[in-house]
């Protein structure tokens, strides 16, 4: 018998909303944070929408401003939780896609390619934006999200 234990398979995710550590989907994370702030390579829009206000990260890649968030590594039944919350499978839920994030440590950059759920441009209504576009999400902002009922 072997003492070595299987491998988990492991995945990253930039979060830059309610999942970030100390928001409100947090406990729904379960990951381990890779250390610093995380900002993506590219300008995403990020606003808050609807009456729930809810962090949108428009799938528009070049539009709006770089987004500073938070990187997890997670297993496979976190990720599969985080999919569930972010509604992958529904027509007008978020979509899982990779993003370069970079981190902003003199002392130690990094360059990191990660998950991260987007919402699709075509379900974006401009008359639904109660804040932004945003560089970040802050706990002000979570302030004013209000769960699904």
């Amino acid at each position: 018998m072997s003492n070595v234990r299987p491998s988990r398979m492991t995945h990253l995710v930039f979060v830059f909303g309610t999942l970030k550590e100390g928001f409100p989907n947090f406990a729904t994370n379960r990951g381990v944070r890779v250390p610093g702030a995380f900002t993506t390579k590219n300008r995403y829009p990020l606003y808050l929408v609807g009456e729930r206000y809810s962090p949108w990260l428009i799938d528009s890649p070049g539009h709006g401003q770089q987004v500073t968030g938070q990187v997890f590594e997670v297993d496979q039944p976190a990720l599969d939780a985080m999919d569930k919350l972010e509604r992958i499978s529904e027509p007008d839920g978020y979509r899982r896609v990779v993003l370069a994030v970079g981190s902003g440590d003199a002392n130690s950059p990094q360059s990191l390619n990660a998950n991260a759920y987007v919402k699709q441009a075509h379900h974006f209504v401009a008359s639904e934006v109660r804040l932004g576009p945003l560089s970040e999400y802050t706990l002000e902002h979570a302030a004013l999200y209000r769960p699904r009922v």
